[in-house]
């Protein structure tokens, strides 16, 4: 209990340092697939620490506490990739008690709570009953495909036994993966002038065609399923009948029967235009897998745990839903966890995303007690 208390006031001390760490990794451009900049910085943040970390070929950065003779690892972590493209990083602005960029919750606020817990473990010699990895991690959001989570279960195939990952709010726990398959479809036919040859097929008019019919599918019900285009461009001129039109399209679902009927009709309905002459070209974006065979009783204890931490420093329960998160890779591999953060916010995945400047001391209080679950302070070094 001393240990806790400690870390606790170091938590509480420790406030303005995490403020300014969130001011300089929102400034760092980090979008999924190019976060070498984030991860050196990480880097080079411990190494003033005297902590030794390494960067992985997927750019994960990972801290690992006595895990060379322990076979079971648990794994905390924290996504270093933003939603938004910007090659240049963001400002953080202080307005009204809020904390203001984009993506300044999702993930840099818990990024930057990971970090200074991580430290706290490293310098205070705490230990471990299992292996443990902190780990900041690549390639979370988007078409980032959740590699960098697949690449570290690759790396350590076999020895991770529990996965924490630290995304979003005090206010939920994710403790169901929902699964998702993203697509590039391309249509394409002969096209041509728009008077010289008109009567030929127009590809973004069978595009639109194939759209439309997608969006006839009444969804499953087993779960929660739902599925969008979320881009479409094609075509040269306004006087050119188009040869071709590209539109994104994915669809999701938390059940995975629902996941193999929704691609089952996407599929047909393919063949369906293919069937009229039409070319119709399929590239796969990403996919992200659904739940695998997790224990329901331990899965059960995890939450009630997550609970009684986030009541001891709110006095509310938070709630537990499905999401697409790291999660989905230990989740569908039948390895325990879940996932929920160390902040209060709005406006994710909006160029408006605020979080409240008040919610960092109880966020960081509520992970840094729910780490220091799994350490031994009889053993700490003092």
């Amino acid at each position: 209990m001393e240990i806790r208390q400690e870390a606790l006031e170091y938590v509480k001390n420790s406030q303005e340092e995490l403020i300014q760490l969130i001011r300089q990794l929102c400034a760092i451009p980090s979008f999924s697939h190019h976060e070498q900049k984030k991860a050196k910085f990480i880097q080079r943040w411990f190494a003033k620490e005297g902590i030794e970390v390494t960067i992985d070929a997927m750019n994960n950065v990972i801290l690992p506490v006595e895990t060379e003779d322990k076979k079971e690892l648990v794994v905390f972590a924290a996504h270093t990739d933003t939603v938004f493209p910007d090659e240049t990083g963001f400002e953080c602005r202080e307005e009204e008690g809020w904390l203001m960029a984009p993506g300044v919750g999702d993930d840099t606020a818990n990024l930057a709570e990971l970090m200074l817990i991580a430290r706290y473990v490293a310098q205070h010699g705490l230990h471990c009953e299992k292996g443990c990895l902190f780990v900041f991690n690549s390639c979370e959001e988007g078409l980032g495909n959740l590699d960098g989570i697949r690449y570290l279960f690759e790396s350590y195939a076999g020895r991770i036994d529990e996965f924490y990952s630290f995304d979003g709010g005090y206010h939920g726990v994710v403790n169901k993966a929902v699964g998702s398959s993203r697509y590039e479809v391309t249509v394409k036919t002969e096209g041509g002038h728009s008077y010289g040859a008109f009567g030929n097929r127009n590809a973004i008019a069978y595009a639109s065609g194939l759209i439309g019919a997608l969006y006839q599918y009444k969804v499953p019900t087993r779960g929660k399923s739902t599925y969008n285009v979320g881009v479409i461009d094609g075509g040269t001129s306004v006087n050119t009948i188009a040869q071709n039109a590209r539109f994104l399209f994915e669809y999701r679902s938390d059940d995975r029967q629902d996941l193999e009927e929704m691609k089952e009709f996407f599929m047909k309905q393919l063949d369906a235009w293919r069937a009229m002459g039409i070319e119709v070209e399929l590239k796969v974006l990403g996919e992200r897998p659904c739940m695998g065979p997790v224990s329901e009783a331990r899965m059960e204890k995890i939450y009630t745990h997550v609970c009684d931490v986030i009541r001891q420093f709110t006095g509310t329960d938070p709630d537990q839903h499905s999401g697409s998160t790291d999660c989905n890779i230990p989740f569908s591999l039948g390895i325990a966890g879940c996932c929920f953060g160390g902040y209060l916010g709005q406006g994710a995945h909006t160029r408006e995303e605020k979080i409240e400047i008040a919610s960092l001391l109880t966020g960081m209080q509520i992970v840094t007690w729910f780490i220091l679950d799994f350490f031994q302070p009889d053993k700490a070094a003092h």
